[in-house]
């Protein structure tokens, strides 16, 4: 039996560790091909070691995805090596837990060049190869926290909610590409909730409480195997959305 991504090519930003490393796992385990993206090289390379331990193809680049330049070296190096880009994945984000009235602009800038800005590169970066193939499968990640308005997360809820706006045009803009673009909002166990629940570890019991699924997603069994699906020609007729993985602490209404 065949798996649902054989061969195809996937770029995965942010999967050095956490949730990305988690879609990274969950993409290989279904046959597809990954350049594992991160700022830390040796992190990117330790994951696609374990990639490749799967008996996949797997590349490790270190790639500061708020640079332009770097984003576009990037997906130059994933051409070279498989002639195409499949899927994009936009997971890599970094802000800083403030409130409104203690945030800055840098904290902004911070939250917006590593997420909505680096989001926007990769996929005008991907996107002749996609339209060349008439197919592609974007994958953004955006937050409950930003469709909540989650206390201290002011310039990070900006950042998701810019990335939520790009998915909705592009999905409406490329569909006749045969391009679907996506968003997935996660609430799962990975590095950055670790340290969240250690910095505001009230605000983490309150939003674990009210959880209909008493749990903490897996960074790959729950958010991975959702990407995956995404990812997949079993999502074909699905555009535009807001995916959330979160054990129905959202309900977007």
């Amino acid at each position: 039996m065949s798996k649902r991504l054989e061969n195809k090519v996937a770029i995965v930003t942010g999967a050095g560790r956490g949730v990305g490393q988690g879609v990274a796992i969950a993409m290989a385990k279904e046959g597809a091909h990954v350049a594992v993206v991160d700022m830390n090289a040796e992190n990117a390379e330790n994951t696609a070691q374990g990639l490749r331990e799967l008996g996949v193809e797997a590349i490790g680049i270190a790639c500061d995805v708020s640079d332009q330049e770097q984003v576009k070296n990037t997906i130059d190096t994933v051409i070279a090596k498989w002639g195409t880009v499949d899927i994009l994945v936009n997971n890599a984000q970094a802000s800083r837990v403030k409130t409104f009235e203690e945030m800055t602009a840098d904290d902004v800038h911070l939250a917006y060049s590593t997420g909505t800005l680096s989001t926007f590169f990769f996929m005008k970066g991907v996107l002749p190869y996609m339209k060349e193939e008439g197919y592609g499968k974007i994958i953004n990640f955006g937050s409950g926290a930003a469709i909540d308005g989650q206390y201290g997360q002011a310039a990070y809820a900006a950042a998701k909610e810019g990335v939520r706006a790009f998915t909705r045009v592009a999905a409406r803009e490329w569909g006749a590409y045969g391009i679907n673009v996506n968003l997935i909002c996660p609430f799962a166990n990975s590095p950055g909730m670790i340290a969240w629940s250690k910095e505001e570890p009230q605000m983490y019991e309150a939003s674990l409480a009210k959880l209909p699924i008493k749990r903490i997603g897996d960074c790959e069994k729950d958010i991975g195997r959702t990407a995956v699906f995404l990812a997949s020609r079993d999502s074909d007729y699905i555009t535009g959305q807001t995916i959330m993985v979160d054990g129905g602490g959202v309900m977007v209404r």
